[in-house]
Protein backbone atom coordinates (compact mmCIF):
# COMPACT_ATOMS: atom_id res chain seq x y z
CA UNK A 1 0.00 0.00 0.00
CA UNK A 2 0.90 4.00 -0.26
CA UNK A 3 1.49 5.03 2.95
CA UNK A 4 2.97 8.57 4.21
CA UNK A 5 5.84 8.25 6.27
CA UNK A 6 7.48 11.04 8.29
CA UNK A 7 11.52 10.95 6.87
CA UNK A 8 12.75 13.01 9.24
CA UNK A 9 11.93 15.39 11.92
CA UNK A 10 10.96 18.87 10.48
CA UNK A 11 8.51 20.67 8.10
CA UNK A 12 5.84 19.56 5.59
CA UNK A 13 8.34 18.66 3.41
CA UNK A 14 9.37 15.67 5.36
CA UNK A 15 6.41 13.96 4.51
CA UNK A 16 7.24 11.22 1.89
CA UNK A 17 4.86 8.43 -0.22
CA UNK A 18 6.19 5.41 0.44
CA UNK A 19 5.28 1.66 -0.48
CA UNK A 20 4.59 -0.17 3.28
CA UNK A 21 2.94 -3.40 3.85
CA UNK A 22 -0.95 -3.95 4.85
CA UNK A 23 -1.31 -3.88 8.59
CA UNK A 24 -1.83 -6.93 9.87
CA UNK A 25 -4.69 -6.94 12.68
CA UNK A 26 -5.01 -8.75 15.87
CA UNK A 27 -8.28 -10.61 16.97
CA UNK A 28 -10.36 -7.21 17.81
CA UNK A 29 -9.49 -4.92 15.09
CA UNK A 30 -10.54 -4.42 11.70
CA UNK A 31 -8.84 -3.70 9.06
CA UNK A 32 -10.02 -0.25 6.76
CA UNK A 33 -9.94 0.25 3.25
CA UNK A 34 -9.38 4.09 4.01
CA UNK A 35 -11.21 6.53 1.58
CA UNK A 36 -10.06 9.74 3.59
CA UNK A 37 -8.25 10.23 6.36
CA UNK A 38 -8.78 13.63 8.71
CA UNK A 39 -5.48 16.09 9.38
CA UNK A 40 -5.48 17.00 12.82
CA UNK A 41 -2.97 19.45 15.22
CA UNK A 42 -1.32 16.74 16.55
CA UNK A 43 -0.01 14.11 13.21
CA UNK A 44 2.04 18.30 12.91
CA UNK A 45 3.65 17.75 16.08
CA UNK A 46 4.62 14.53 15.50
CA UNK A 47 5.94 15.53 12.07
CA UNK A 48 7.64 17.95 14.07
CA UNK A 49 9.17 15.64 16.82
CA UNK A 50 7.00 17.05 19.35
CA UNK A 51 3.94 14.22 20.05
CA UNK A 52 5.98 10.66 20.51
CA UNK A 53 4.00 7.82 19.07
CA UNK A 54 3.08 5.41 21.81
CA UNK A 55 4.70 2.26 22.34
CA UNK A 56 3.54 -0.22 19.85
CA UNK A 57 2.01 1.97 17.83
CA UNK A 58 2.72 2.89 13.75
CA UNK A 59 4.96 5.67 12.99
CA UNK A 60 2.54 6.66 10.40
CA UNK A 61 0.58 9.77 10.79
CA UNK A 62 -3.48 9.94 11.29
CA UNK A 63 -5.47 9.64 13.67
CA UNK A 64 -9.10 9.43 12.37
CA UNK A 65 -9.96 7.59 8.93
CA UNK A 66 -13.08 6.34 7.15
CA UNK A 67 -13.77 3.79 4.87
CA UNK A 68 -14.58 0.47 4.13
CA UNK A 69 -14.06 -2.38 6.02
CA UNK A 70 -12.46 -4.93 4.47
CA UNK A 71 -10.77 -7.50 7.04
CA UNK A 72 -11.94 -8.33 10.50
CA UNK A 73 -10.54 -10.08 13.43
CA UNK A 74 -11.87 -13.71 15.09
CA UNK A 75 -13.15 -12.16 18.14
CA UNK A 76 -14.79 -8.99 15.93
CA UNK A 77 -18.94 -9.51 16.31
CA UNK A 78 -19.86 -6.17 15.62
CA UNK A 79 -18.60 -5.57 12.12
CA UNK A 80 -18.93 -7.51 8.76
CA UNK A 81 -16.46 -7.01 5.97
CA UNK A 82 -18.39 -4.18 3.53
CA UNK A 83 -19.33 -2.09 6.37
CA UNK A 84 -18.80 1.79 6.02
CA UNK A 85 -17.37 3.11 9.23
CA UNK A 86 -15.19 6.06 10.57
CA UNK A 87 -12.55 5.23 13.09
CA UNK A 88 -10.69 7.05 16.03
CA UNK A 89 -6.38 5.33 15.80
CA UNK A 90 -3.24 6.03 17.55
CA UNK A 91 -2.02 6.34 14.05
CA UNK A 92 -1.64 4.69 10.70
CA UNK A 93 -4.51 6.84 9.29
CA UNK A 94 -2.37 8.74 6.46
CA UNK A 95 -2.13 5.29 4.00
CA UNK A 96 -4.78 2.87 2.24
CA UNK A 97 -4.90 0.91 5.21
CA UNK A 98 -5.46 1.03 8.18
CA UNK A 99 -6.16 -1.32 11.62
CA UNK A 100 -8.30 -0.57 14.00
CA UNK A 101 -9.83 -1.61 17.51
CA UNK A 102 -13.11 -2.24 16.92
CA UNK A 103 -14.79 -0.61 20.16
CA UNK A 104 -13.42 2.16 18.38
CA UNK A 105 -15.22 2.45 14.68
CA UNK A 106 -17.92 3.85 14.76
CA UNK A 107 -21.00 3.35 11.93
CA UNK A 108 -20.86 6.57 9.09
CA UNK A 109 -23.54 8.75 9.75
CA UNK A 110 -26.39 8.35 7.16
CA UNK A 111 -26.28 10.72 4.48
CA UNK A 112 -22.65 11.64 5.51
CA UNK A 113 -19.82 11.17 2.60
CA UNK A 114 -16.70 9.52 2.90
CA UNK A 115 -14.73 12.69 3.29
CA UNK A 116 -16.92 14.38 6.18
CA UNK A 117 -16.97 10.80 8.24
CA UNK A 118 -13.16 10.95 8.61
CA UNK A 119 -13.52 14.27 9.85
CA UNK A 120 -15.26 13.33 12.46
CA UNK A 121 -13.75 10.69 15.36
CA UNK A 122 -10.67 12.80 16.55
CA UNK A 123 -12.44 16.31 17.07
CA UNK A 124 -16.15 15.14 18.24
CA UNK A 125 -14.32 12.23 20.77
CA UNK A 126 -11.82 14.93 22.25
CA UNK A 127 -15.06 17.57 21.99
CA UNK A 128 -17.85 14.51 24.19
CA UNK A 129 -14.65 13.33 26.69
CA UNK A 130 -14.10 17.21 27.66
CA UNK A 131 -16.97 19.47 27.39
CA UNK A 132 -19.28 17.03 28.79
CA UNK A 133 -17.13 14.44 30.69
CA UNK A 134 -14.63 16.25 32.76
CA UNK A 135 -15.98 19.70 31.71
CA UNK A 136 -19.99 18.50 33.13
CA UNK A 137 -21.29 21.12 30.42
CA UNK A 138 -24.83 21.39 31.50
CA UNK A 139 -27.60 23.12 29.19
CA UNK A 140 -28.27 26.44 30.53
CA UNK A 141 -24.51 27.08 31.15
CA UNK A 142 -22.28 29.05 29.66
CA UNK A 143 -18.91 28.19 27.62
CA UNK A 144 -16.37 29.74 25.96
CA UNK A 145 -14.39 27.87 23.13
CA UNK A 146 -10.88 29.22 21.95
CA UNK A 147 -9.72 28.71 18.70
CA UNK A 148 -13.65 28.71 17.64
CA UNK A 149 -12.79 28.36 14.15
CA UNK A 150 -10.67 25.32 14.20
CA UNK A 151 -11.44 22.07 13.84
CA UNK A 152 -12.34 21.21 17.66
CA UNK A 153 -13.68 24.76 17.68
CA UNK A 154 -16.21 24.40 14.95
CA UNK A 155 -17.14 20.97 16.61
CA UNK A 156 -17.46 22.58 20.46
CA UNK A 157 -19.21 25.54 19.41
CA UNK A 158 -21.87 23.34 17.80
CA UNK A 159 -22.53 20.53 20.00
CA UNK A 160 -22.74 23.17 23.11
CA UNK A 161 -25.22 25.07 21.39
CA UNK A 162 -27.30 21.95 20.64
CA UNK A 163 -27.15 21.09 24.26
CA UNK A 164 -28.75 24.09 24.65
CA UNK A 165 -25.82 25.81 26.06
CA UNK A 166 -24.75 29.92 25.80
CA UNK A 167 -21.59 29.92 23.34
CA UNK A 168 -18.77 32.11 23.33
CA UNK A 169 -15.49 31.90 21.24
CA UNK A 170 -12.48 33.26 20.29
CA UNK A 171 -10.80 33.81 16.94
CA UNK A 172 -7.88 36.04 15.11
CA UNK A 173 -9.96 37.08 12.16
CA UNK A 174 -12.97 38.85 11.86
CA UNK A 175 -14.05 36.38 9.05
CA UNK A 176 -13.29 33.29 11.35
CA UNK A 177 -15.60 35.53 14.27
CA UNK A 178 -18.39 35.35 11.78
CA UNK A 179 -18.11 31.80 11.18
CA UNK A 180 -18.36 30.83 14.65
CA UNK A 181 -21.48 33.52 15.28
CA UNK A 182 -22.55 31.64 11.87
CA UNK A 183 -22.19 28.06 14.03
CA UNK A 184 -24.19 28.82 16.95
CA UNK A 185 -21.85 31.11 19.35
CA UNK A 186 -23.73 34.10 20.80
CA UNK A 187 -20.76 36.49 20.19
CA UNK A 188 -16.84 35.35 19.01
CA UNK A 189 -13.88 37.96 19.57
CA UNK A 190 -11.02 38.75 17.94
CA UNK A 191 -8.26 37.92 20.32
CA UNK A 192 -5.65 40.07 17.81
CA UNK A 193 -8.24 43.34 18.57
CA UNK A 194 -9.76 42.85 22.04
CA UNK A 195 -9.32 41.53 25.58
CA UNK A 196 -11.61 38.33 25.70
CA UNK A 197 -11.45 38.11 29.40
CA UNK A 198 -13.35 41.94 29.20
CA UNK A 199 -15.41 41.47 26.52
CA UNK A 200 -16.91 37.99 27.81
CA UNK A 201 -17.20 39.67 31.16
CA UNK A 202 -19.27 42.51 29.75
CA UNK A 203 -21.60 40.08 27.64
CA UNK A 204 -22.24 38.23 30.93
CA UNK A 205 -23.13 40.83 33.26
CA UNK A 206 -19.72 40.36 35.08
CA UNK A 207 -20.58 36.77 36.03
CA UNK A 208 -18.11 35.06 34.14
CA UNK A 209 -18.48 31.77 32.22
CA UNK A 210 -18.82 27.95 33.53
CA UNK A 211 -16.44 26.12 31.04
CA UNK A 212 -13.89 27.47 29.30
CA UNK A 213 -12.06 24.60 26.34
CA UNK A 214 -8.48 25.96 25.68
CA UNK A 215 -5.89 24.40 23.22
CA UNK A 216 -3.33 27.06 24.19
CA UNK A 217 -2.34 27.47 27.81
CA UNK A 218 0.41 29.45 28.53
CA UNK A 219 -0.58 33.15 29.41
CA UNK A 220 -3.87 32.41 28.69
CA UNK A 221 -4.02 30.09 31.71
CA UNK A 222 -4.41 32.95 34.58
CA UNK A 223 -7.23 35.02 31.91
CA UNK A 224 -9.17 31.81 31.70
CA UNK A 225 -9.26 31.38 35.70
CA UNK A 226 -9.89 35.10 35.61
CA UNK A 227 -12.90 34.60 33.68
CA UNK A 228 -14.59 31.91 35.18
CA UNK A 229 -17.48 32.06 37.27
CA UNK A 230 -18.40 30.56 40.46
CA UNK A 231 -17.99 26.63 40.20
CA UNK A 232 -16.66 26.77 36.98
CA UNK A 233 -14.61 24.11 34.95
CA UNK A 234 -11.47 25.07 32.96
CA UNK A 235 -10.30 21.94 30.45
CA UNK A 236 -6.93 22.20 28.94
CA UNK A 237 -6.64 19.75 26.24
CA UNK A 238 -3.41 21.70 24.55
CA UNK A 239 -0.24 23.67 25.19
CA UNK A 240 0.04 26.06 21.72
CA UNK A 241 1.00 28.71 24.31
CA UNK A 242 3.56 26.75 26.32
CA UNK A 243 3.45 24.04 29.01
CA UNK A 244 4.85 26.91 31.64
CA UNK A 245 2.52 29.03 32.83
CA UNK A 246 2.52 31.24 36.96
CA UNK A 247 -0.90 31.35 38.46
CA UNK A 248 -2.64 33.04 41.06
CA UNK A 249 -4.55 30.10 42.97
CA UNK A 250 -7.06 32.28 44.83
CA UNK A 251 -9.34 32.71 42.21
CA UNK A 252 -9.41 29.20 42.59
CA UNK A 253 -10.22 28.58 46.23
CA UNK A 254 -12.48 31.67 46.33
CA UNK A 255 -14.57 30.53 43.67
CA UNK A 256 -14.12 27.19 43.75
CA UNK A 257 -12.88 26.38 40.34
CA UNK A 258 -11.90 23.27 38.86
CA UNK A 259 -8.87 22.65 36.60
CA UNK A 260 -8.96 19.76 34.44
CA UNK A 261 -7.64 18.21 31.26
CA UNK A 262 -7.14 15.20 29.00
CA UNK A 263 -4.97 13.70 25.99
CA UNK A 264 -7.13 11.24 23.56
CA UNK A 265 -4.57 9.61 22.07
CA UNK A 266 -2.22 7.42 24.92
CA UNK A 267 -5.75 6.76 26.37
CA UNK A 268 -6.67 2.62 26.61
CA UNK A 269 -9.04 0.76 23.83
CA UNK A 270 -11.25 0.19 26.48
CA UNK A 271 -11.65 4.00 27.60
CA UNK A 272 -11.95 5.43 24.03
CA UNK A 273 -14.58 2.51 23.49
CA UNK A 274 -16.38 3.92 25.88
CA UNK A 275 -16.43 7.30 24.57
CA UNK A 276 -16.85 5.76 21.07
CA UNK A 277 -20.44 4.47 22.59
CA UNK A 278 -21.31 7.97 24.07
CA UNK A 279 -20.63 9.53 20.90
CA UNK A 280 -22.70 7.35 19.43
CA UNK A 281 -25.35 7.43 21.33
CA UNK A 282 -26.01 11.45 21.75
CA UNK A 283 -24.08 12.79 19.12
CA UNK A 284 -25.21 11.03 16.15
CA UNK A 285 -28.50 11.79 15.62
CA UNK A 286 -27.75 15.54 15.48
CA UNK A 287 -24.96 14.59 12.93
CA UNK A 288 -27.78 12.44 10.88
CA UNK A 289 -30.98 15.09 11.75
CA UNK A 290 -27.92 17.74 10.26
CA UNK A 291 -28.05 19.92 13.83
CA UNK A 292 -24.29 19.67 13.86
CA UNK A 293 -22.52 19.59 10.49
CA UNK A 294 -18.64 18.69 10.00
CA UNK A 295 -17.04 21.74 8.75
CA UNK A 296 -14.64 20.99 6.16
CA UNK A 297 -12.41 23.47 4.40
CA UNK A 298 -10.30 21.63 2.05
CA UNK A 299 -9.43 18.61 0.63
CA UNK A 300 -6.01 16.77 -0.46
CA UNK A 301 -5.01 13.61 -1.94
CA UNK A 302 -3.39 11.45 0.30
CA UNK A 303 0.56 11.95 -1.84
CA UNK A 304 0.02 15.78 -1.14
CA UNK A 305 -0.22 15.31 2.71
CA UNK A 306 2.70 18.41 3.19
CA UNK A 307 0.27 20.71 1.52
CA UNK A 308 -2.36 19.89 4.43
CA UNK A 309 0.40 20.34 6.89
CA UNK A 310 1.31 23.89 5.40
CA UNK A 311 -3.24 25.27 5.42
CA UNK A 312 -2.87 23.70 8.74
CA UNK A 313 0.17 25.38 10.16
CA UNK A 314 -0.56 28.75 8.81
CA UNK A 315 -4.00 28.62 10.45
CA UNK A 316 -6.09 30.03 7.71
CA UNK A 317 -8.54 27.40 7.47
CA UNK A 318 -11.93 27.25 9.09
CA UNK A 319 -12.97 23.51 10.10
CA UNK A 320 -11.01 20.68 8.91
CA UNK A 321 -8.88 19.24 6.57
CA UNK A 322 -9.27 15.93 5.12
CA UNK A 323 -6.47 13.36 2.79
CA UNK A 324 -8.48 11.59 0.05
CA UNK A 325 -6.99 8.54 -1.09
CA UNK A 326 -7.92 7.79 -4.79
CA UNK A 327 -9.73 4.26 -5.43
Amino acid sequence: MIAIEIREPGGPEVLTPAERPVPAIGPADVLIKVAAAGVNRPDVMQRQGRYPVPPGITDIPGLEVAGTIDLVGRDVVEWRVGDRVCALVAGGGYAEYCAAPAPQCLPVPRRMDLTHAAAVPETFFTVWTNVFDRGRLAPGESILVHGGSSGIGTTAIQLASAFGARVFATAGSAEKCAACEALGAERAVNYREADFVAALREATGGRGVDVVLDMVGGAYLQRNIDLLAMEGRLVQIGQLGGAASQINTGPVLQRRLTLTGSLLRPRSIAEKGAIARDVHTHVWPWLESGRVRVIVHATFPLTAAADAHRVMESSAHIGKLVLQVES
